[in-house]
């Protein structure tokens, strides 16, 4: 056995024994930080199959952020909802029912796998020829923002109906306020020296991450993320406050990138379509995009984490 597969061995291994546990914890805190750690060995399994993009994609959104959401959705909830530990809260008729739906499902996807012949063509031809007449040399953001642009509008457009669905749960008395609770910290505590610390290290990996996106992995909502992660941590460490969420340059940073977005599907209509980018300057269009995107998907998400307003401005 090579040590390239006995790595993957290990790995598969490890993701389904993360996964059972994750499953089967029955204190929340434990589930949670499992299905975190779950994250971060299928974004190495990512890595292991050449897909870095998703890898970031999933280290950042899939175990990050959703990890911090469950995290204060926990906390919120406290012991109001328990995971049940007696039989007597659970059918366990549903659990075999979930169970066997669960191995089904499992089964029909290993019986896909299998039934896959060794050599598949694809589309990777007609990818890279499509990129090279864009200029784009990263596949993967050439067929989110060019060849699918469709999917990538409606995922910004989804970000931005979550945060107005978080919003709209304010009470009328601090409508416009600030989201969440201040924040205290010591000054001189470790998690004051993070915040004064990591923010300027990520804003120089956000800032890369989107300009290196259109040729290297990277893109517009793993720098987004990053973003989003450095300003939660000055909030925390009682650096910066949450702003008002009546403060127009905040809603202007979540639309802009949705904006920009749509702003250049209408005008591709002029050179041949909704979402037709010219060729020549497809590059230079795309990073603009991007570029709005992450401002966007940064103040997003950071408010989503934040909740609904809770103070007054």
């Amino acid at each position: 056995m090579t040590a390239p597969l006995a790595f993957d061995v290990v790995l598969g291994v490890l993701l389904l024994g993360v996964g059972l546990a994750a499953v089967l914890a029955r204190d929340q805190f434990a589930a949670i930080t499992l299905f975190i750690v779950y994250g971060l060995f299928v974004a190495i399994a990512w890595v292991r199959l050449d897909a870095v993009d998703v890898a970031l994609a999933e280290a950042a959104i899939g175990a990050g952020l959703s990890g911090v959401l469950l995290l204060r959705a926990a906390g919120h909830l406290g012991h109001r909802h328990e995971i049940a530990t007696s039989p007597s809260d659970d059918s366990l008729w549903r659990r075999l029912g979930t169970a066997t739906l669960c191995a089904a499902l499992a089964g029909m996807l290993a019986l896909l796998s299998l039934s896959l012949p060794d050599e598949i063509a694809g589309l990777r031809e007609a990818v890279d020829a499509g990129s090279a007449e864009t200029g784009l040399r990263n596949p993967v953001t050439a067929v989110l923002l060019d060849f699918r642009g469709y999917d990538t509008l409606l995922e910004t457009v989804v970000l931005f109906a979550a945060l107005i669905g978080v919003w709209s749960l304010t009470p009328d008395q601090v409508w416009g306020g600030r989201p969440g609770l201040k924040e205290h910290a010591r000054p001189d505590g470790v998690l004051a020296s993070f915040g004064r610390l990591l923010p300027p290290i990520g804003l120089m990996i956000g800032v890369y991450l989107v300009w290196t996106g259109a040729d290297e992995p990277g893109g517009a909502f793993q720098a987004g993320t990053v973003l989003a992660a450095v300003w939660m941590l000055a909030i925390m460490a009682g650096l910066a406050d949450a702003p008002p969420v009546s403060r127009v340059r905040l809603r202007l940073a979540v639309v802009v990138g949705p904006l920009l977005f749509v702003a250049v599907a209408v005008v591709g209509i002029l050179v041949g379509g909704f979402l037709v980018i010219p060729t020549a300057h497809t590059k230079t269009i795309i990073l603009a995009i991007e570029t709005g995107l992450t401002l966007s998907i940064a103040a997003t998400l950071a408010l989503l984490v934040m909740g609904r307003p809770r103070r007054p401005a």
